[in-house]
């Protein structure tokens, strides 16, 4: 059986995110599935930071040399676009 221990985790709150946790029925759970979905969307570069160390940069630049970052036709979000097999 698997060990399913939990550890309770606590953060700061301001006022406004207080009032619109208010009308949540579960707040644990819907804390616990906000947090679970953030995480699956983290850049995989930064993971969430939003900033590229000097060695995350150079690897960036050397990516870039070779890719392009476009918007895709159908769905109009960024993407990545490898350039490198049509060089």
């Amino acid at each position: 059986m698997a060990d399913k221990r939990q550890s309770i985790v606590t953060f700061k709150a301001d006022e406004s995110l207080l009032r619109a946790l208010g009308g949540v029925e579960n707040r644990s759970a819907f804390i616990r599935a906000a947090i679970l979905s953030a995480l699956d969307n983290l850049c995989p570069v930064c993971q969430g930071t939003g900033l590229l160390t000097p060695n995350q940069r150079r690897h960036w630049e050397e990516l870039a040399a070779s890719h392009a970052v476009e918007e895709c036709d159908d769905c109009h979000e960024r993407r990545l676009i490898c350039h490198a097999n049509n060089a």
